[in-house]
């Protein structure tokens, strides 16, 4: 790690100062210091550790996090400020930095030799719940993530069962993860300022299921089935259920006979169902 005190300050001349944000990319720049602060705060990062940061932007976290982590390796898609954050810490041998979709990014091997990462994140609101299914998918390398996300996206996250929020993004998060939201964020805090507020949230992942199933594959597309029509009862969606799982149904008696062998009241909606009842209606089909 690096000794200096810091990297270098910005200038007139720098080519962050002269950036444009890009609409297409969904870009809202983190510039208030009490929000950035609070962020690296709630993450703690440690000497030893290593830190994955997606979308890096202008380096405002990345210019503590080199300070204070053993090896940061920051994922940027935008190939005009990729560049220009490649100069600013070329001084640091700690820092990598990947021009790189973060949705195509396999995070496992990008950190190696490290076997395990945490990550922070500023997550652009037109792929923040892609992204999220894309760490979770490789949650075996990672312990706990710090995101910035639309208010929201956060309320959908953590929606319990029974609430109109619910989803499928509420259920997988709910079995893969513990959530803690941790404050929110004013328009303000952003350059441009985006129309909506934002949240940071903590994510820790666990890496198996609490009751695993035999094919999470099968478990995961009863989930997206049962959501296909939210107003619809989850008899009636996965009645429409197509492709695989609905050969699958049909092997197993037909929607009816599916749920009443999960003890899934057939006039139920899925947003309804905890988690361990999505298992129990897997089981019924293995």
């Amino acid at each position: 790690m690096s000794d200096k005190a810091g990297s270098k300050p910005l200038t007139s001349s720098d080519p962050f100062t002269t950036h444009r944000p890009t609409k297409r990319l969904g870009q809202n720049f983190l510039t208030d210091s009490r929000i950035i602060n609070r962020i690296i705060e709630e993450l703690a990062p440690r000497s030893d550790e290593t830190i994955i940061e997606i979308g890096p932007g202008t380096g405002a976290l990345t210019s503590i996090l080199i300070q204070r982590s053993q090896r940061v390796i920051a994922v940027e898609f935008d190939k005009n400020l990729a560049p220009a954050l490649k100069e600013r810490f070329k001084e640091y041998s700690n820092f990598l930095l990947l021009q790189a979709d973060a949705l195509e990014t396999d995070f496992c091997v990008e950190i190696l030799p490290a076997q395990c990462a945490r990550l922070v994140a500023n997550l652009p609101y037109n792929i923040s719940t892609a992204i999220l299914q894309r760490l979770i998918a490789q949650r075996h390398c990672l312990t706990d993530a710090v995101l910035m996300l639309q208010r929201e996206v956060i309320e959908r996250i953590q929606a319990p069962a029974g609430s109109s929020e619910r989803g499928y993004l509420s259920v997988l998060t709910d079995a893969y993860c513990e959530t803690e939201k941790l404050f929110d964020v004013a328009p303000s805090a952003f350059r441009p300022q985006p129309k909506v507020w934002s949240g940071v949230i903590r994510v820790k992942f666990r890496s198996e299921l609490a009751a695993p199933v035999k094919s999470e594959a099968l478990l995961w597309s009863l989930v997206s089935a049962g959501f296909q029509q939210k107003r619809k009862t989850i008899l009636n969606n996965l009645r429409n259920a197509t492709g695989e799982l609905q050969e699958v149904i049909k092997q197993n008696g037909g929607a009816s006979i599916v749920l009443c062998k999960a003890g899934v009241d057939l006039q139920r909606r899925a947003e309804t169902l905890r988690v361990d009842e999505w298992v129990n209606l897997t089981r019924a089909m293995e």
